[in-house]
């Protein structure tokens, strides 16, 4: 029900992930509004389940009034199936806070897990590259980043193939000792670390594949996700007009359409849509509010890979093996 363009982008993205993935997909909403979508589409055919939920939580909803009064909201119904195992993953395209906290409340976080992290794949020069946090954790502690970095490891080497995952610490600098005080905190730890970590990276390293993994707070992790954004399609609007600006730029736009369509496929952020919930006991796939059908059902297949590579079950495997590791670069605290 969320999202920039509510059902109608949600159920034919549904449709088409039941298609492309053979995923099975439970629509959870308004079931009149739903009925009237699958209706329009003419996909009752597919098989698709309807769970009605008679709240909604909005765009502009604080966490906390989701959790107190929106009890039959579709994002507390989405959550509750994943935890009683009715669902093997929950994908939304609402609103992000709301998503994580009734996750958080309802399905619970893995053990080992102080605070979960929302990680975004982003095309790099070599392949991707796996960003976290971006926007789960605003404040993090050094041990937070030390346990981002764990669960990239374990999603760069499960979901994408890598075999010893680069991980590399987000800064002002390259420098050891670059940086504020979680940073270089953040730094000694994983430094301490069995991880492949090849220390302090900085923007552009999300980008041009000297590292597969990049770990930071979700406050500079989102507003770095959304300069990247924008910078696309800043580029992409310069690149239309100077096609436009002549009759012989139009012609070399004839000439070099082929490898620009290359170019756009690449970079279209419908193919990197669904930023994981790493962390939760159960698998929680964020979709971008503004996307269309392709990208929403993109999503579905990023919950689709997570559930078939066992993500969770790798990730309590590697924080069970670094366990001692983990207590003994983790600062004692209270709870």
């Amino acid at each position: 029900m969320g999202g920039d363009h509510g059902p109608a982008v949600v159920v034919e993205g549904a449709a088409t992930a039941v298609r492309e993935f053979g995923a099975s997909v439970i629509l959870v909403g308004d079931r009149d509004t739903i009925e009237r979508e699958v209706a329009r589409l003419s996909v009752g055919d597919l098989g698709l389940e309807i769970r009605h939920a008679s709240q909604v939580v909005g765009m502009a909803e604080t966490p906390s009034v989701a959790l107190r009064r929106k009890r039959d909201s579709s994002l507390r119904i989405a959550a509750e199936l994943v935890r009683d195992g009715h669902a093997s993953a929950f994908v939304s395209a609402g609103n992000t806070g709301a998503a994580m906290a009734i996750a958080m409340f309802v399905i619970g976080v893995l053990r080992g897990i102080d605070r979960p992290a929302i990680a975004a794949v982003l095309p790099s020069l070599k392949r991707y590259t796996v960003l976290l946090d971006v926007g789960a954790n605003v404040a993090p502690k050094p041990w937070h980043l030390f346990q981002y970095a764990l669960m990239g490891h374990v999603y760069a080497r499960g979901i994408l193939g890598v075999d010893r995952p680069r991980v590399g610490l987000l800064s002002v600098g390259e420098e050891e000792g670059k940086g504020n005080e979680l940073t270089r905190e953040a730094y000694d730890q994983l430094k301490e670390s069995s991880l492949n970590f090849v220390g302090n990276v900085e923007g552009r390293d999300i980008y041009n594949g000297s590292c597969d993994v990049v770990v930071t707070d979700g406050f500079t992790g989102n507003v770095a996700l959304k300069v990247a954004e924008g910078t696309v399609a800043l580029y992409s609007q310069f690149l239309r007009e100077a096609f436009r600006s002549s009759p012989l730029a139009k012609l070399g736009y004839l000439l070099a359409r082929p490898a620009l369509q290359l170019v756009r496929q690449r970079l279209d952020p419908r193919r990197y849509n669904g930023a994981m919930f790493l962390g939760l006991n159960g698998i929680v796939v964020k979709s971008h509010g503004g996307t269309d059908a392709l990208g929403f059902a993109n999503a579905i297949g990023v919950a689709v890979d997570l559930v078939q590579q066992g993500t969770n079950e790798r990730i309590t495997a590697e924080l069970r093996r670094l366990e001692q590791e983990a207590l003994r670069v983790r600062p004692a605290r209270a709870s």
